[in-house]
């Protein structure tokens, strides 16, 4: 019976003694850890799919907010409208008639003015609604310049047609809801008030029409606009004088400049800004009076997407319109002034462009940890590093929950303590030594605080990133050099 059994003994020996071999491989741990890195990938994109959820609802309350508070403002004019009557030959056909009838159709003269300077103080301010934030602003605005006189003979309508009487001075903004009362004209140093106009003179978005009278013998016209105006996200002007003057300021610290013409002179303090143009009408796409039909003046497509950080100089700019009557061109964001009131912190831009840093953080952890596991010869299962690579992937998690809540640097903080006190005690229990679980504890927040730093840089991250990432692999092809690789695996499955 015994003679039987031991050859069955000895071949289980040689075979568990083969598996062992095999499954206690450096080499092949080494391949599973990558297999494993790759697979977390799929949580990681998961993350990163409710990060950008919780963006986009955080983006849809800041536009519920911005509809009840007003929305983006654009401020747009004036422009000076005066009637006259082309008359039309209606065909006979049409009105059952053997002659030809004659109507006459009401057509306009559109005046730009020939200076016009704006002046505007800005008070930003945060809305809350639950735990999210919409950044609106009240504001003072004053605009004065003036008309030159009107030169009939460029546009080749007789006299007799103008309606000199009917002329109307158009005032454009983007959302009525921001008017807490009627804007104030001086015509002339006549005091009038606007009226909106919904159906006749849609120059802009939303009209304000004022009847005023006018000398055509006059050689100058001056006006003066005053109002208080609410809004959200952005305030822009549409420089539309032959010489236009711009000044901004409000109490805002991160104030974004961008469209046709950034600011001549510009001051940023930690609560204050201020800024201003000097726009010439040389890249104006309109010209400074032209005849015919009531025609749009611009196109303006809204912000949908919340800047980032880093956007101090760029914005997408919606593409020109191609069926266009008006000469040279409607005009679009690019070719205004706009002053965007960007958020303190950007949680959500923040939290994405970290968990960007997610594959690598994971690789970088599971190097260590399997160098950490040859040199000090502890065996680590593979289910561990299962463990250990969820609790990397909740950091995002957890540190996306927190940064709604107390902002992205404490979060940040929060969650990178959490994570490398959980790892951290994990390997103590494994190892049941002290200094390892430290060792791979100060490891892991190197690592973190690596990543935060690169997030602080904006400009220099890639540089630093890339010499950062060198000097690791650096270290770590130094510390390979201290290991017999060959013999550790025969030592190692002896164990």
């Amino acid at each position: 019976m015994e003679n039987y059994n031991r050859p069955n003994s000895s071949f289980d020996t040689a075979q568990n003694s083969l598996f062992d071999k095999i499954s206690n491989s450096t080499v092949l741990k080494l391949f599973v850890i990558l297999f494993l890195s790759l697979l977390l990938l799929i949580p990681l994109t998961l993350i990163s799919d409710l990060i950008e959820e919780r963006k986009t609802r955080e983006q849809t309350v800041s536009e519920d907010i911005a509809l009840n508070w007003a929305q983006e403002q654009v401020i747009s004019g004036p422009v000076l409208a005066i009637p006259y009557n082309e008359p039309i030959q209606k065909p006979a056909e049409k009105i059952n008639t053997t002659t030809a009838s004659e109507y006459k159709q009401t057509k306009w003269i559109f005046v730009l003015p020939l200076s016009a300077n704006i002046s505007t103080d800005i008070s930003p301010q945060q809305l809350s609604r639950g735990i999210y934030n919409s950044v609106v602003y009240n504001s003072s605005i004053s605009i004065d310049g003036r008309f030159n006189k009107i030169d009939i003979t460029k546009l080749e309508i007789p006299t007799e047609k103008i309606d000199w009487k009917g002329s109307r001075l158009v005032f454009g903004i983007q959302d009525f809801k921001g008017l807490g009362k009627r804007p104030l004209l001086t015509w002339n140093e006549q005091e009038l008030t606007f009226d909106p106009d919904f159906n006749n003179l849609k120059l802009f978005n939303q009209n304000l029409v004022c009847p005023i009278s006018i000398n055509p013998n006059e050689n100058e016209n001056h006006f003066k606009i005053t109002l208080n105006l609410k809004g959200s996200k952005s305030l822009n002007f549409v420089p539309l004088g032959d010489q236009t003057n711009i000044s901004a300021k409000g109490n805002w610290v991160n104030p974004s400049f961008v469209g046709a013409f950034l600011p001549s002179k510009r001051t940023i303090d930690k609560s204050n800004f201020s800024a201003s143009w000097e726009i010439p009408s040389f890249s104006r796409k309109l010209p400074q009076q032209w005849a015919g039909d009531i025609l749009p003046i611009y196109h303006f497509e809204k912000n949908n997407g919340s800047l980032t950080d880093e956007a101090e100089s760029t914005q997408a700019a919606p593409t020109t319109p191609s069926d266009t009557n008006i000469p040279n061109g409607i005009l679009v964001n690019s070719d205004m002034i706009t002053i965007n009131f960007l958020p303190d912190i950007n949680n959500y831009q923040k939290t994405t462009r970290v968990a960007k840093y997610g594959i690598l953080i994971i690789l970088l952890t599971f190097t260590s940890l399997l160098f950490t596991e040859i040199i000090k010869k502890k065996r680590i299962h593979i289910i561990q590093y299962v463990l250990i690579g969820a609790a990397m992937v909740l950091f995002y998690t957890l540190l996306l929950a927190l940064s709604e809540h107390i902002g992205f640097n404490l979060a940040y903080l929060i969650a990178s303590i959490a994570t490398v006190l959980l790892i951290g005690s994990f390997i103590k229990a494994i190892t049941k030594d002290r200094k390892t679980s430290l060792l791979f504890g100060t490891i892991l927040s190197t690592f973190y605080l690596f990543i935060y730093v690169l997030m602080q840089l904006r400009d220099y991250s890639l540089i630093a990133g890339t010499i950062g990432i060198f000097i690791i692999l650096a270290i770590l092809m130094r510390v390979s050099t201290k290991i017999n690789w060959y013999q550790f695996d025969n030592n190692y499955a002896d164990q």
